[in-house]
């Protein structure tokens, strides 16, 4: 199951990649760089994060967690200031602050899993 979740965290960081690359592009573009700006920035922050805990996910206890929780919260953050932005109105109440909240347990599983024992 882990390795499953691991292919799926590796294939959600091609597509945060590929959607930091494009909104990017669209932020240029735009009257209003802000939000897609910021989206970008979450993506393609965070995609070789994934690509990172996927090598080190083997070694790293907690990294498909953190992985899950990474991959979700960039998700959620940055559909949420997409959606924003082109209709006025976010993907739910409060979820910015969610998928930033689930970025940040990310992180910290990560930091939590480094003081952990290895896996053998």
């Amino acid at each position: 199951m882990a390795e499953r979740l691991q292919s799926i965290c590796l294939a959600v960081a091609g597509l945060l990649g590929l959607c930091g690359v494009a909104l990017a592009a669209a932020a240029s573009h735009g009257a209003d760089p802000r939000l897609l700006g910021g989206a970008s920035a979450m993506c393609l922050a965070h995609a070789p994060a994934l690509l990172a805990l996927a090598a080190l996910g083997s070694r790293l206890r907690l990294a498909t967690a953190a992985s899950l929780s990474i991959a979700l919260g960039t998700a959620i953050f940055a559909g949420d200031l997409v959606l924003r932005h082109g209709t006025g109105h976010g993907l739910f109440p409060m979820s910015a602050p969610l998928g930033g909240m689930l970025m940040m347990f990310g992180w910290a599983l990560v930091a939590v899993g480094a003081l952990l024992p290895k896996r053998a």
